[in-house]
């Protein structure tokens, strides 16, 4: 008797478990991955040993955008008169806090007139403002 295949195997990988697989081999690496840590210089920072709330009525918001204007409390004004502004509220609030609001993109020149400025009229409780989130120094 003379027996004849009908049938040719084919040679095929088995897949059905190369999920797992793959999924177990990224969580081990995952896992055993070590992270660079920053070596910067070591900074020890200074902490607060207690906090006082600022009342809002002692604090004088001086805005400068990126094309040089000035604006004190919502009002547009020039380096001198915000100048004189704020000695008008440090006569009459000696607590009075300038606060700087700056566009990312203003030039240094202009904040610092308008420091030299405060200096003059004697403003010199100064908080600069800034946004935490996603802020990008520009070098």
């Amino acid at each position: 008797m003379n027996f004849e295949r009908n049938q040719k195997t084919k040679a095929t990988v088995p897949t059905a478990s190369m999920g797992d697989i793959v999924f177990l081999l990224l969580i081990f690496f995952m896992v055993t991955t070590v992270f660079k840590t920053e070596d910067g210089l070591e900074v020890d920072l200074p902490r607060a040993e207690s906090g006082n709330e600022i009342k809002r009525d002692d604090i004088r918001n001086i805005y400068v955008d990126r094309f040089g204007r000035i604006s004190v409390d919502d009002t547009l004004v020039t380096e001198q008169r915000a100048a004189q502004l704020m000695a008008q509220s440090v006569q009459t609030n000696p607590m009075t806090i300038v606060a700087f609001q700056g566009d990312v993109d203003t030039d240094y020149a202009v904040m610092d007139r308008i420091m030299e400025e405060l200096k003059k009229v004697n403003a010199v409780r100064v908080s600069f403002n800034n946004k935490v989130e996603g802020a990008q120094p520009k070098f």
